[in-house]
């Protein structure tokens, strides 16, 4: 057993030992659990960062030096470009405590299947999304972005992000078990990405025309609502997806 297999059952041990009463503790003990694993298996939030930089870059070379053009697809750009990024990291998103064990420790523990997955889906976020949320801005200069659309565009990665992932924690916990599950993964999750995508961009594009007509940004606007609502159903469903996935396979 290497060292990072060590800190997963050190991590697993301690957590059920040491789970207090509270349901909430014990959430938080498992997200710090997930963050520190992840921080131990090294470069994997670089890594999707990178990943993001290159698809955001490449782009510019292929449409050529025209930066009206790239003004105007600037957010469905940063959209499908974070999406990409963040499909790379799924497949191990339960698979690891699957293969060691773990998974069995943590559901012998306080927290229920749903918990267990809303908080590694949390852990998920904190080291891939909210990285690629990070980097956005300096990839946002090199489009040619206005500062006042990037600043909404942000917002709709904060809101909408939330869903992807959880949405991705379904297809993680739907194939836990499958040998190369990447692939697979992409396959269940990108339709369900649809919805999301659609009112991101329909809420940017509705503040760039507001913003050239002189007008303040509106967070009330229908597209905007639509993608909390999108993001918040796309979790739910995600969440109990991903456990009912976990129970089978758990079962089985």
């Amino acid at each position: 057993m290497d060292e990072q297999d060590s800190q997963r059952h050190m991590s697993v041990t301690q957590w059920d030992m040491q789970s207090p009463a509270s349901s909430w503790r014990a959430f938080l003990a498992l997200v710090r659990r997930d963050l520190r694993l992840a921080t131990a298996q090294g470069a994997g939030g670089l890594q999707v960062v990178v990943f993001f930089a290159v698809v955001v870059t490449l782009i510019p070379f292929g449409l050529g030096p025209d930066l009206p053009l790239l003004q105007a697809i600037a957010p469905g750009l940063l959209w499908v470009a974070l999406i990409l990024a963040s499909l790379l990291t799924f497949d191990r998103l339960f698979q690891a405590d699957f293969e060691d064990g773990s998974l069995d420790g943590l559901v012998c523990g306080p927290l229920s299947l749903e918990g267990i997955v809303l908080a590694k889906a949390c852990a998920h976020w904190l080291t891939n999304a909210a990285p690629l949320i990070a980097a956005t801005p300096v990839l946002a200069l090199l489009l040619n972005m206005d500062m006042g659309v990037l600043g909404f565009l942000i917002l709709t990665f904060l809101v909408g992000t939330p869903g992807l992932t959880l949405i991705g924690a379904l297809g993680a916990g739907l194939s836990v078990g499958v040998r190369r599950a990447g692939i697979l993964i992409a396959l269940l999750v990108m339709p369900l990405y649809v919805p999301v995508l659609i009112f991101a961009i329909g809420a940017i594009e509705q503040a760039r025309r507001t913003l050239d007509a002189g007008g303040g940004l509106d967070l009330l606007e229908p597209n905007a609502l639509f993608l909390t609502a999108a993001s918040l159903v796309a979790g739910l469903v995600g969440v109990i997806a991903a456990a009912a996935g976990l129970r089978l396979h758990i079962s089985g």
